[in-house]
């Protein structure tokens, strides 16, 4: 395949946006522990969990939960100072979280939504080990609302509220190391209908979502912060559910390739259907590469390990199919294989390579009885996991044969996908026992200021050009800028601090991050009070990065920017006049711009630049 770009009307393209964003609060929704992100290194100790599915209250087990348990693993968890016995499942949930409630509710306002009156909360069963439970605690807020996008209205089915899943650190053979910082945070849950028809709306309606979102001013920002699940489906295809999408910008690139991969799917499953083909029986054709030098094979064999494989009659020259950019149709049986632990498979349609011969693929075709028009796939791994991982093959090629699945995949970061479980269905989600219901009342909450209306208000109220209104609006430093202004700050230096210099010390490598609003808020005071000159801000931001435990009065004495008298501010500047009079007498005010680029030097930004450009012209002018 070589265009990605197709009549998506024609194809029938149905998608929806799943939105997954935490929530800024001060704890965590069934406890109260803190809500900030901790480094691994800090953790106090560690436990260990083993986790199974169990089954619905209609005795019905979850497909994707089935699968999941195939694999036994050790989930093992990072616990904090601050990690309590609800984190750690040793103690029964709290009430949900009032403020994250709150901030539902005005998410679900700008949503045009309905709000429920109850929300009661529910356990979706999840036993990949992101939650020490083995089910995740979700609660409806609202339903039945509405955005507006460029080609049209999209519904919003509904609003979820629910705990963060801990913090993936580390996969292992046998396990994955878990965090625990992130297990709790609040954070809701957007559903949109299957409404978006094309790419480019979905890119859309996730842009408009995200700055509703942005509006509370109480979500949280940054890498990993907010999720996009994509729901895409094509008239002859199945709904396909991916997840981790954390670019806005890589939307519509994922719904175009996965268009793509399942129209290629649909042709690959045509011309099956004309070759007549099937999938053979699994053999053992360990005997076959007893003496590979592949160093995959050899190095399984020599562990102890098997190689097995299956016949795919028909499938010659389409195991081989692009379906993505650098993924075929042997990169899906593949990700079934990888699903049950094995590295990955050889197929015929790539072999000889890898160190197999032409000699071993002739005899691996008569081993399992196939011919010219025919592919074999083989997994060479331990005898448990090669049996696993070839049956997987097995399952996935026939299903090949006959339709494009339905499944859950992951997004990559050059926007293609990989598989990952087959789709959940209803039997994972059970009522939670432990949490009361709670009454919503959203008459008492305050509807945000959308950011586009902030933008306006910015460029009105105070001044500011469209695009630094823009950038403060839409930045992460918004509440601190509208707190700033509150207080009696002029809008443009705060904004100017704010998006300006800070972006400056970055670029200097100076630790902004150490920087607190407190901070940031004492230093603007500083200027704004007259005891620090402007032009000294970036010096004393750079003392208190270096060392945050100094007050902002403590770091202007040790940058040396202590204020200076009027009179040593003339002295300073006549003296710069005296060194260059030759200059001053010879071009007049001429010499103003390079005098006083010298003068802001010799005062080291112990004065504001305006009053020691007064000061220079009225020097210039007795000389000149």
């Amino acid at each position: 395949m070589t265009e990605y770009d197709y009549d998506y009307e024609d194809l029938g393209l149905v998608a929806g946006l799943e939105i997954h964003q935490q929530l800024d609060t001060e704890t965590k929704l069934f406890c109260g522990c803190p809500t900030d992100l901790r480094e691994p290194d800090e953790a106090a100790r560690t436990f260990t969990r083993f986790l199974h599915p169990t089954k619905s209250e209609l005795g019905e087990l979850d497909d994707a939960a089935l699968e999941e348990s195939r694999v036994e693993r050790e989930f093992e968890y990072l616990a904090y100072d601050s990690t309590c016995l609800v984190e750690e499942d040793d103690e029964p949930p709290h009430e949900l979280d009032h403020e994250a409630r709150t901030v539902a509710m005005q998410i679900a306002e700008l949503l045009d939504m309905n709000v429920v009156d109850e929300a009661h909360v529910m356990r979706k069963l999840v036993i990949d080990g992101s939650n020490t439970s083995g089910f995740q605690r979700s609660s409806l807020i609202a339903q039945e609302g509405e955005i507006q996008t460029s080609e049209g209205p999209v519904s919003v089915v509904d609003l979820m509220l629910e705990e963060e899943s801990a913090q993936r650190v580390e996969e292992r053979d046998d396990g994955v190391l878990y965090s625990l910082d992130r297990l709790g945070i609040p954070l809701v849950e957007i559903g949109t209908g299957p409404d978006i028809s094309s790419p480019e709306q979905a890119r859309d309606a996730a842009q408009t979502i995200g700055m509703l979102l942005r509006s509370t001013g109480k979500v949280k920002r940054g890498l990993g912060t907010i999720r996009q699940d994509v729901n895409v489906s094509i008239a002859d295809g199945a709904r396909v559910e991916i997840k981790g999408v954390q670019a806005l910008d890589q939307i519509d690139e994922i719904v175009r390739f996965e268009v793509g991969r399942q129209a290629e799917l649909v042709e690959i499953r045509d011309e099956l259907q004309s070759r007549d083909a099937s999938v053979g029986d699994v053999a053992d054709v360990t005997d076959v590469f007893e003496d590979s030098d592949s160093g995959v094979i050899r190095g399984a064999l020599d562990a102890g390990g098997k190689v097995t494989a299956v016949p795919l009659y028909g499938f010659d020259g389409l195991v081989g199919r692009e379906l993505q950019p650098d993924r075929r149709l042997g990169t899906e049986l593949s990700d079934h294989a990888k699903r049950h632990g094995a590295g990955g498979i050889f197929h015929t349609d790539e072999l000889p390579a890898y160190g197999v011969t032409e000699a071993e693929v002739e005899a691996l075709r008569e081993a399992v009885d196939a011919g010219p028009e025919d592919a074999v796939a083989i997994v060479a791994d331990d005898p448990e996991t090669a049996d696993l991982a070839i049956d997987a093959v097995a399952e996935r090629a026939a299903v090949a044969i006959e339709e494009v699945p339905e499944e859950t995949r992951g997004a990559n970061d050059d926007g293609t996908t990989r598989y990952l479980r087959p789709l959940p269905g209803a039997a994972r989600m059970y009522p939670e026992t432990d949490v009361p219901p709670v009454d919503l009342d959203p008459s008492d909450v305050e509807t945000p200021e959308l950011l586009t209306e902030k933008v306006d208000r910015y460029q009105a109220e105070f001044g500011l050009d469209a695009g630094l209104a823009e950038q403060v609006a839409y930045g992460r430093t918004m509440p601190l800028f509208e707190e700033a202004v509150d207080a009696g700050i002029d809008a443009t230096f705060a904004a100017g601090l704010l998006e300006s210099t800070l972006t400056e010390l970055r670029r200097d490598d100076v630790a902004v991050s150490e920087l607190t609003d407190d901070h940031l808020l004492a230093v603007m005071r500083l200027v704004e009070d007259g005891d620090l000159a402007k032009e000294g801000v970036n010096d004393v931001l750079a003392t208190i990065a270096a060392d945050p435990s100094l007050t902002a009065e403590e770091a202007v004495e040790e940058a040396g920017l202590s204020g200076v008298s009027e009179d040593e501010v003339r002295e300073a500047i006549a003296g710069v006049v005296e060194r260059n009079a030759d200059q001053v007498e010879e071009q007049g005010m001429g010499a103003f711009s390079a005098l006083m680029g010298e003068a802001m030097g010799a005062l080291r930004g112990k004065a504001d630049g305006e009053v020691v450009s007064d000061v220079l012209r009225e020097e210039i002018q007795k000389r000149a």
